[in-house]
């Protein structure tokens, strides 16, 4: 949870380096919070009333959006100081919008390791 704070600590700098364990707690725990959310915003108000299709929000549904906008800037953020990490401009980010094969790009990139040592970028985050 801690690299989850790291990573919102760091809500708008695009500059610097992420390691991987820091991008990618990040995302866990924003998943699961998601997904929280997600089920909360999705629960019948009356047990006969299962209305799937979010006609009448809830409480939920609204804490669910407000979430989701609160985490664009620093996702978007974490994921250009994780390229950075893998010595990778963060304008690599945008290869994400391109349909079917940017996410998959972007995943392979985030599995790398760290550059070793310094880069343009800054200091090795790992401190080797």
């Amino acid at each position: 949870m801690s690299w989850y704070m790291t990573a919102l600590k760091k809500y708008a700098v695009f500059s610097g380096r992420s390691r991987r364990r820091e991008y990618w707690w990040f995302v866990i725990v924003n998943a699961v919070i998601s997904a929280i959310l997600g089920c909360l915003s999705n629960r019948p108000d009356d047990a006969s009333d299962w209305n799937y299709l979010g006609d009448d929000p809830n409480f939920f549904n609204y804490l669910a959006l407000i979430y989701a906008l609160a985490l664009i800037i620093p996702t978007i953020a974490v994921q250009v100081r994780r390229l950075h990490d893998t010595g990778r401009t963060g304008w690599w980010w945008f290869i994400g919008l391109v349909p079917c094969v940017g996410w998959i790009v972007l995943l392979v990139f985030n599995l790398f390791d760290s550059e070793p040592g310094p880069n343009r970028y800054g200091p090795n985050p790992k401190g080797a």
